[in-house]
């Protein structure tokens, strides 16, 4: 699909399908609109009053226009009350609106004429783009027969944006990087495995010219990785603990790590999951470390003046004749001790390794993302991924890359005293602790492999999936967290 930013207005395009945004107050159709209306011969007031379109947002209509007409469909998209001061999502969520309305209406070319927010065209550009590339991504990779039947929109073109043709490339590289951890999260974990995430890692590294660094089993050994290697030792495939960097040209203004938790299948080990409660979509636990990759795709691309270590111990957590006792007790590569009394409280384990080794490297700051716990999702529901950071600062850099990704978060406390609950008689902690606030002493467990450096941990378990369309998300994998690590990076 093409994308170009043009000069022309909504008076003198012609195509397919031209999509109009409309605040609720714009819905009378003064001005140029008025123009437009007559142009159409009284077709966009029609719209508007037979459908009783109000302008809401989230609404949309659209129809034929009559023979002759330089359009040949219609449709108007609801963009709220612009007194409300609408958030740059809201332009994501309206273009893809409009982009799935064309597909139906089977338009190979689409008009979009947008009000510009916040008088930042880049930013309105950008932001139509990511919204009508997501939403009309499907991934048909595992079906005999595509359900894509309808026309693809070929050629979209931006009215009125001239000039932002570097925002709409960025855009289509930062969409690059939601599309691969989509396409990684979909996978079955017969498709992503720990060998075949080392080997995306290698073409990323092609690709982007990012150094890669691959620890295989002997080399997580030698580094005393023990709690990541405890999880491990079930699987019939090997571990790969997986390092890539961005080097920036110059002298960096800032070091990063990103550390995604990559359990490409969790069975829950010996304290097995229960089928028709959450088994059989554990593909979906090495979304973590799917973002760290999709970001490193698109950071790889925009070359920003930072330098960022990308970071996933990723393995399977299986059962067998080897696999890790409830009771066992683990020593991490920072020496301390870790009494497993749940094995499927994995993925801090893993974690807990690719966190010290991540500030071993001396960088500015480190971030975490992991689908780690089902009691985050209890407490904010599928749509917001929990925060947690003892550092002010970098919390409110990841809030504010999260509000202009349209990715929501909400900082969650990191309440010392809970981690009394996780103390253990035989050893320097267990890896969970009592049921009530189970994704904040997950966060403190974490804590502990974090000396100094300035860290904040991301669960995402909720938003990772959606079982229905959802904005510019189709059912499916959603790709979350790779925008706002793009934006933070930036």
């Amino acid at each position: 699909m093409e994308f170009q930013p043009t000069e022309l207005g909504y008076l003198d395009w012609s195509g397919d399908a031209l999509a109009i945004g409309l605040f609720e107050e714009d819905v009378e159709l003064a001005g140029s609109l008025a123009q437009l209306d007559e142009k159409l011969a009284g077709t966009l007031k029609e719209l508007i009053s037979e459908t009783d379109f109000k302008g809401k947002e989230g609404s949309s209509a659209v129809t034929r226009v009559g023979a002759g007409s330089p359009i040949r469909k219609i449709a108007v998209i609801g963009l709220g009350k612009s007194e409300n001061n609408p958030k740059l999502d809201t332009w994501r969520r309206a273009a893809a609106a409009a982009a799935r309305l064309a597909k139906k209406q089977k338009c190979k070319t689409l008009g979009i004429s947008f009000p510009v927010w916040n008088d930042a065209p880049d930013a309105t550009a950008g932001a139509v783009v990511e919204g009508a590339e997501l939403a009309l991504y499907q991934d048909n990779r595992f079906k005999s027969e595509s359900d894509d039947r309808g026309l693809p929109v070929q050629r979209v073109d931006l009215l009125g944006l001239a000039g932002t043709d570097a925002a709409v490339a960025r855009a289509q590289q930062i969409v690059s990087g939601v599309i691969l951890a989509r396409q990684l999260v979909a996978a079955p974990a017969n498709v992503v495995t720990p060998v075949s995430m080392a080997e995306t890692a290698q073409s990323l590294a092609a690709e982007c010219g990012l150094q890669l660094e691959i620890l295989e089993l002997e080399d997580c050994e030698k580094l005393g990785m023990g709690a990541f290697l405890g999880v491990a030792k079930a699987s019939d495939l090997p571990p790969k603990f997986i390092h890539l960097t961005y080097k920036p040209e110059g002298t960096p203004v800032r070091r990063v790590a990103i550390v995604g938790k990559g359990l490409t299948f969790d069975s829950g080990g010996l304290n097995i999951k229960v089928a028709g409660g959450s088994i059989e979509m554990m593909k979906v636990d090495m979304a973590g470390a799917a973002a760290t990759l999709g970001a490193a795709k698109a950071i790889g691309q925009l070359k920003p003046d930072v330098e960022v270590h990308f970071i996933s111990a990723v393995t399977e957590n299986m059962i067998s004749g080897r696999a890790l006792h409830p009771g066992d007790i683990l020593t991490a590569s920072n020496g301390k001790t870790i009494e497993v009394n749940n094995t499927d409280a994995e993925g801090r384990l893993t974690l807990a390794d690719a966190l010290v080794f991540a500030e071993k490297l001396g960088v500015d700051a480190i971030v975490d993302l992991a689908t780690l716990t089902g009691a985050c999702v209890i407490a904010l529901g599928d749509d917001i991924a929990g925060l947690w950071s003892p550092s002010d600062t970098l919390a409110a850099e990841l809030s504010a890359a999260a509000e202009k990704a349209g990715e929501k978060l909400w900082r969650m406390p990191l309440e010392e005293k809970y981690f009394e609950g996780m103390k253990s008689v035989v050893a320097d902690m267990k890896n969970t602790g009592p049921r009530p606030g189970g994704s904040i002493t997950a966060a403190m467990f974490l804590k502990q492999f974090v000396k100094q450096t300035p860290w904040a941990h991301l669960d995402i378990a909720g938003p990772v999936w959606t079982d229905k369309e959802n904005g510019y998300n189709s059912a499916g994998a959603t790709g979350y967290g790779v925008r706002t690590l793009v934006h933070w990076v930036l």
